[in-house]
């Protein structure tokens, strides 16, 4: 699992050049868990983590870029990305 997390980190720091390591990676394990999650509570039969893996790919790429924006706006995650001195300027 943590290869699988490297590159997905590796593709969403590519995508936005003002996250850090850590945030892209903190990043990264929000989305997953957040899909797993929610598509749990809908009470959908889970398809693993390869179809986990296309959805959060998917993200990343879509919305890679502005994920730092993001935070700034959304309380639910506010506390765990909204640090300044961890971004890249």
């Amino acid at each position: 699992m943590n290869e699988l997390f490297e590159k997905l980190t590796a593709l969403l720091l590519e995508k936005n050049d003002r996250l850090s390591y850590a945030r892209a990676r903190t990043w990264v394990e929000i989305l997953w868990e957040d899909f797993e999650t929610t598509y749990a509570k809908a009470g959908r039969e889970y398809k693993g983590r390869e179809m986990t893996k296309k959805i959060v790919t998917h993200w990343i790429t879509q919305y890679g870029e502005k994920l730092h924006e993001f935070a700034a706006v959304n309380p639910k995650y506010q506390h765990l990305l909204n640090d300044e001195n961890d971004m890249k300027h």
